[in-house]
């Protein structure tokens, strides 16, 4: 029974995973599509676009399908959605501060369907800018330690960063966090392809001035609130202020 028990386990966990696999290339498709339509289809002309396509290919986005995004979006190919970025504030358990940033055709089921995740997981919905101060908008370069041939270290990317624009570059373990103004995003990983770092992604993001420090039920539920939003198609990005410390993943993970 306890081989069963794991087999049935293994083979849930998998499916979840899938599941997250496809639902996370139908994001980033979406994203190719819609910067192609605000910038043209030429991945030169147009860094979003760039960007978009680098973190498609380093999520194992096909080539066919990655094409047929930019084509859909140019208006070369028909069948392109009308896609709307929309984007919800409001607070999860324990304080956290959230922006849910949406890309959808439909905003009466986008609205629906974030307004009862977070109701129904400890969260609420709040007024627009009653949380967006809280945030400023930067360019988050994401670089792995480890890369074909070599390992990188935090004094590599610093080095090739720092005239370039980079503001600070934080330790994430298995990968470094670069973070610039949005307005040099572009100076930043161009000059890290100058010196033969390869990176994850390269993107605009939201970053927090200040962290709420969570506990162990705190991060339990704030996980589970932000799991169920990832899930939802319209959800393109989640930004919140929290942080977890080092023991309480121990513990979680235990």
């Amino acid at each position: 029974m306890s081989g069963h028990s794991k087999w049935a386990t293994t083979k849930h966990k998998k499916a979840a995973l899938d599941s997250k696999r496809s639902k996370l290339t139908t994001k980033l498709i979406k994203t190719i599509e819609v910067a192609a339509r605000m910038g043209g289809g030429d991945p030169a002309g147009n860094p979003t676009l760039f960007d978009a396509i680098q973190k498609a290919k380093k999520s194992s986005v096909t080539k066919d399908n990655i094409e047929r995004a930019v084509k859909r979006g140019s208006g070369a190919e028909t069948g392109g959605a009308d896609y709307q970025t929309i984007m919800y504030e409001g607070y999860g358990p324990a304080g956290v501060a959230l922006l849910i940033e949406c890309l959808t055709d439909n905003k009466n089921r986008a609205a629906m369907e974030v307004r009862t995740a977070m109701s129904r997981n400890g969260g609420s919905l709040a007024d627009p800018g009653s949380v967006s101060f809280l945030f400023n908008r930067k360019g988050v370069v994401i670089v792995p330690a480890e890369q074909e041939g070599r390992t990188v270290s935090e004094d590599d990317v610093l080095e090739a960063t720092l005239e370039a624009g980079a503001d600070e570059c934080n330790d994430l373990g298995e990968a470094f966090e670069i973070v610039s103004e949005a307005t040099d995003l572009v100076s930043v990983r161009t000059a890290l392809q100058a010196a033969g770092i390869d990176y994850d992604s390269a993107e605009a993001s939201f970053v927090p001035d200040n962290k709420v420090e969570l506990d162990a039920d705190g991060a339990e539920k704030f996980f589970r609130l932000f799991d169920v939003l990832e899930d939802l198609d319209d959800v393109q990005n989640i930004y919140a202020n929290y942080d977890v410390s080092d023991d309480v993943m121990a513990e979680l993970d235990a």
